[in-house]
Formats: C-alpha cells, sequence, structure tokens
C-alpha cells in the first residue's frame, strides 16, 4: 500500500472538512521514533514503512471519527442554513473552546511537562510531533464530539426487573461456583529437618503454640515453612480441586470450620490447618447480583445507543478516504479528488 510523503496530501474529506497528512506524520514519526530507541536494533526498511503505513491508517481512522462527530454537532447547531451560517456557528464554538481550553486544558499540560510559559509547552509538544495550536484542535474535535454524543445518548438508562431476571437466566451458569473455602495453614518441610521425627516434633510446636496462644497467623509468620507463611498462612477462598495436595484438599473440604485440626500428614510435609469459611457448590442467586447485572445492562444499552448514533452520523456525514476500507462507509477519495471545490 501507498503512504504519502508530502505533507499536504489529502488523506481524508470528512463533510466539509479536511484531514491532511501534515496533521498525522508528527505524531507517527514521534511514535515510530520512539519505537525504534526501543528496539535498539536496525529496522529493514520494508518492515519500517508496514509499521509507519498501520500507525497512519489507524490514527487517520480514530481522526475521521472524531471529525464526523464534530461536523454532525455543527450540523445540528446550522442545518440546512447558509454557508455563512456555518461558518459564524463554528467561529463561535471554536472561540468557546479556545476559552475552554486555556482555561482547564492548559495549566494541565504545562504542570504534566514541568514548564511555567506557553512558548516552552509548544516547543516540547513539537519535539513530541504536536503543537499547541494541534492540541487546541484536538480539544474542540473532541469537545463537540462529546456534546453530540452527550446530547444523543442517555448515560443512565433505566434497568427493568424483568431485564436483569432475563439476563440472569440467560446467563445463569456464569454463577455457578465451586465449593470454596479460605484456611490458615501451619506447615513443616521434611526436606528442612534431619529427619520425620524432628519435622513431627516441630510442627507439635507450632500447634501447641497456636492453640494456647490463640493465633495461628502469628505463628505461622515467625515459623511455618510454606509459601503463604509471610501473610500468616492465610490462604484466601480456594476452590475445591484447585490444590496440588489430594489430601489437604480433602481435609480443608471436610474439616470442621473454626477448629484447628490434628496434624495431617502429607508427601513433602506436616501440615495443620483450620478452616474459617467453607461455600458450598451451587449457583449465586439473583438478589445478590442485581446491582451488578444493572451495571452489565445499563453499560450494553449505553453502547448500542452510541452504536446507534454512530451509524446515524455516518450517514448524515459523508466521507471520503485514502483508505476507504479502513472506515465504515468511507469511499475511496479519488471520487472528489478531481473536483473543482476539492482542489482550492
Amino acid at each position: 500500500m501507498p503512504l504519502p510523503t508530502d505533507p499536504a496530501t489529502v488523506l481524508a474529506v470528512v463533510g466539509q472538512g479536511r484531514i491532511l497528512l501534515g496533521e498525522l506524520k508528527p505524531k507517527v514519526d514521534s511514535e515510530l521514533t520512539r519505537m525504534l530507541a526501543q528496539a535498539k536494533t536496525e529496522v529493514p526498511e520494508a518492515e519500517l514503512h508496514y509499521v509507519k503505513l498501520r500507525m497512519t491508517r489507524s490514527l487517520l481512522a480514530q481522526t475521521i471519527q472524531t471529525r464526523m462527530l464534530r461536523e454532525a454537532f455543527l450540523l445540528d447547531q446550522v442545518g440546512t442554513q447558509a454557508a455563512d451560517k456555518r461558518r459564524e456557528a463554528e467561529a463561535t464554538m471554536a472561540a468557546k473552546a479556545r476559552q475552554m481550553f486555556f482555561e482547564t486544558e492548559l495549566p494541565g499540560l504545562k504542570k504534566k511537562a514541568g514548564v511555567d510559559s506557553t512558548a516552552e509547552l509548544d516547543e516540547l509538544l513539537r519535539k513530541e510531533g504536536s503543537s499547541l495550536a494541534l492540541r487546541q484542535r484536538e480539544f474542540m474535535d473532541q469537545m463537540l464530539g462529546h456534546l453530540y454524543i452527550r446530547g444523543k445518548v442517555n448515560k443512565d438508562p433505566s434497568i427493568s426487573l424483568a431485564e436483569i431476571v432475563l439476563y440472569y437466566q440467560e446467563h445463569r451458569s456464569d454463577y455457578e461456583h465451586k465449593a470454596r473455602a479460605r484456611w490458615e495453614q501451619l506447615t513443616v518441610m521434611f526436606s528442612n529437618h534431619p529427619t520425620r521425627e524432628a519435622a513431627m516434633k516441630a510442627v507439635s510446636e507450632m500447634g501447641r503454640e497456636a492453640l494456647y496462644g490463640g493465633s495461628m497467623q502469628a505463628v505461622a509468620k515467625a515459623k511455618s515453612e510454606e509459601p503463604f507463611a509471610s501473610s500468616g498462612g492465610l490462604h484466601d477462598w480456594t476452590n475445591q480441586g484447585s490444590l496440588a495436595s489430594t489430601i489437604l484438599d480433602q481435609q480443608i473440604f471436610s474439616l470442621p470450620t473454626g477448629k484447628m485440626s490434628e496434624i495431617i500428614e502429607d508427601t513433602d510435609a506436616f501440615h495443620i490447618i483450620r478452616v474459617l469459611e467453607r461455600e458450598d457448590a451451587g449457583v449465586s442467586p439473583v438478589g445478590e447480583l442485581q446491582d451488578k447485572i444493572s451495571k452489565i445492562l445499563r453499560q450494553q444499552k449505553v453502547l448500542e445507543a452510541q452504536q446507534s448514533v454512530m451509524v446515524e452520523v455516518r450517514q448524515r456525514v459523508p466521507v471520503w478516504s485514502y483508505y476507504p476500507d479502513d472506515f465504515p462507509g468511507a469511499k475511496p477519495l479519488t471520487q472528489v479528488s478531481a473536483r473543482p471545490a476539492m482542489q482550492r
């Protein structure tokens, strides 16, 4: 695929506006320079061309969508009024956006860059493949697009109980859970002691200390020999059948909760455990999941509404692109490149 080099090349026409290669190229070049510096190896020219092409096309698609929303917002403001009315509305919006940019965005950019003056910030942005004017333009486009979406999409749609129950029934398997438990554990590894008798003596002493001292976790931190010792031998919720030790798994899911076990002999260690909590396998009831499901359904409705808005925008705002396959509904730019209006 070809990649133009002239910054004045029109890569897309969105409604009544254009996107030039010069708007995207500095960002692409800056990102590519950063990537090459990290790679620290020479990249073949063909591969370099491919990466630059992919980055340019991706950034172009993002910019087209932002500009489409901007165009749609302006269409809502002026409708089919004359061109001078559109220019007047656009100038008004630009003035408001410029004011908001300097009041809300610029201070944060200066702070992040560690500079005090606007000139210093502009210089740093240019080194990064941007500029103050470009950031201001992007801010305006994003602001108008955000206003358009906000006016079309209800960010807090209502969710009925019937919808929640239906979703729960359709996704019931997602809310099935195995038996699980949390427990405390003291461990003595055979490999850390000269004999099994010595290991038995060590675990017995830890058990007595925990029983009469009342804190297995304190003993575990000081003396236990398993990976969780530093956290007091505390094992958080674990599903039945997921442990490497079959013996421990059986004991954890059969012993009474809240009581210290006898010494459990495993293949490579002695253990003492205390099951803190245990839950049987089953399905979480819909009442416990109501808020979670409601949030999922709300997000789905918002996403569907946004997608519907984008379909509407694509119908209202025509797009011609140098890479039409990258954007739904875009026409090849050659269809309009020969028109007199496009040769100004």
